[in-house]
């Protein structure tokens, strides 16, 4: 694995009975990003997470977290050491009070972060001698947060983050996230469905269906390959095959044909320009269009 990734996985594979839960994934997660890992339910998610962090052992291929392998027993030991995760459930232990269960998360880590957790529990404003099962959602998911982060971790692993939070809380986990990752040397791999999360902090991304890696990179670099091309017709569309390089979906209603190109607009819309639309306009693709159009779900 290069110096520079946090995350590798080649040619991933997890079979469970009959079913294959991963299908030979392939992951490239920078050190010091912000990587935003989606899917649709079933799609591999949770089971890639569970192998990186050593709770479920690869049927076939390859997964190294911070330079280690994490299908060996005694290098996923350390893996969880280095390791922040938020799971979706933000399980706390509810009989505890949130001072309480700091001071016996604290125990267990020497890199513990003072300073950290003196920093998050005035930003977040948690109720030291509250009970934890006494605490909202928002409340719940943000000392969790404080929990993972004050270990001093490398890695920070994030399962549905902002599940079932107000705007306002969620705003502030991920401007937490965002000033911590600005300020200290981590890495955060998180898994959601809010594409909305993804799109306002991450860095780079991955899609992933059916176990596989189907679109990934720098968010800013897709964003830049990825052009709608809309054309209109005097009459009916014309069923048009492109050569053009990057065509994945092709659509006609009507006088309107609309192709979607992940390799720019550019010659695309030179071989569009061949059937004589009256009209041709290259149109940005949003993170969402993205998405569904990678997964094949239509809007």
């Amino acid at each position: 694995m290069s110096e520079s990734l946090a995350i590798e996985t080649v040619d991933l594979r997890k079979r469970f009975d009959a079913t294959d839960a991963l299908r030979g994934l392939n992951l490239r997660v920078p050190q010091g990003s912000i990587f935003g890992f989606l899917g649709r339910n079933g799609a591999g998610k949770t089971t890639t997470i569970k192998i990186l962090l050593g709770m479920t052992r690869p049927t076939a291929g390859q997964a190294r977290v911070l330079g280690l392998p994490a299908d060996d027993a005694t290098a996923s030991v350390t893996i969880r050491t280095r390791t922040g995760f938020v799971d979706e459930n933000k399980n706390l232990y509810d009989y505890m009070t949130v001072e309480e269960i700091i001071r016996f998360t604290a125990a267990f880590y020497s890199g513990w972060r003072h300073d950290l957790e003196k920093r998050y529990l005035r930003s977040f404003a948690l109720p030291l001698h509250q009970k934890t099962n006494a605490l909202s959602l928002g409340m719940r998911s943000k000392l969790s947060l404080l929990l993972a982060l004050c270990r001093g971790v490398e890695l920070l692993v994030l399962d549905e983050p902002t599940s079932g939070l107000d705007p306002a809380a969620s705003e502030e986990v991920l401007q937490a996230i965002v000033t911590h990752v600005s300020t200290e040397q981590l890495t955060v791999f998180f898994s959601t469905h809010h594409l909305a999360d993804v799109d306002q902090i991450a860095e780079h991304i991955a899609i992933i269906d059916a176990g596989r890696t189907i679109v990934s990179g720098a968010l800013d670099d897709l964003r830049g390959q990825y052009r709608r091309v809309q054309l209109v017709f005097n009459g009916e569309a014309p069923d048009i095959t492109f050569h053009a390089p990057g065509v994945i979906r092709v659509r006609r209603q009507g006088r309107v044909l609309t192709a979607l190109s992940n390799a720019g607009g550019d010659a695309l819309i030179e071989e569009a320009m061949r059937f004589g639309p009256v009209s041709a306009d290259v149109l940005p693709v949003t993170l969402k269009e993205i998405f569904l159009e990678s997964v094949a779900v239509e809007d």
